[in-house]
């Protein structure tokens, strides 16, 4: 009988730290490989979101946020820094947001 209890005990410990787990927030951050549209006039990148109210021209470059980044490309507007801006969601609501239950702020990663 001791057994059992140490075994049931054992479990509720684990599923106890397993859902505050779930729970706990944590920093999520656009991937590097998300992708961003390279304006070079501006010297600047673009949120694919945010392409019709940036005003690009046409020298523009599909390319990735790492890339923009390593050529020191700033975002060009408040739309574009609004839509690769990090969160702090646990791991149960950023997974409820991919699968379509909570809506995303972004689009774009």
């Amino acid at each position: 009988m001791n057994r059992k209890k140490l075994w049931v005990l054992a479990a509720v410990l684990g599923a106890a730290a397993l859902i505050a787990l779930l729970l706990m927030p944590r920093e999520n951050v656009p991937s590097p490989d998300s992708r961003v549209i390279l304006e070079h006039t501006h010297r600047a990148y673009i949120a694919p979101s945010c392409f019709e109210v940036s005003d690009a021209t046409n020298f523009i470059e599909d390319g990735t946020l790492k890339g923009a980044e390593e050529i020191g490309y700033p975002p060009i507007n408040e739309c574009t820094e609004k839509a690769f801006e990090g969160n702090n969601d646990s791991f149960a609501v950023d997974f409820l947001k991919e699968l379509g239950f909570i809506q995303k702020e972004s689009i774009d990663w």
